[in-house]
């Protein structure tokens, strides 16, 4: 990968104060880049809670495709989005 997104990674990495990342996060994105963060995230949540992806779509209004990314992710043995979500809702439901 490219040593810009390698240095990235260490910062996201070593950047463990909520109010820091929260500051780092809108100093590097747009409103829009955030919002569709936030939409990815929400669309990950609902898929691994088992909500059927044509539901999602109309929810957040968006195609079938952008869903369709985030369940083959999920799907994946190793997915590290599905492990963190496991982790939070198969415990009680936590979040």
């Amino acid at each position: 990968m490219d040593e810009s997104f390698e240095d990235l990674l260490k910062l996201f990495a070593k950047t463990t104060d909520h109010d820091d990342m929260k500051q780092l996060l809108e100093e590097l994105l747009t409103p829009n880049e955030l919002k569709d963060l936030i939409l990815r995230w929400n669309l990950m949540k609902d898929l691994y809670r088992g909500k059927p992806q044509r539901e999602i779509a109309a929810t957040y209004g968006i195609s079938l495709c952008k869903i369709t990314r985030g369940s083959k992710i999920l799907k994946q043995k190793d997915a590290y989005t599905k492990r963190i979500l496991s982790d939070r809702y198969d415990d009680h439901l936590r979040i």
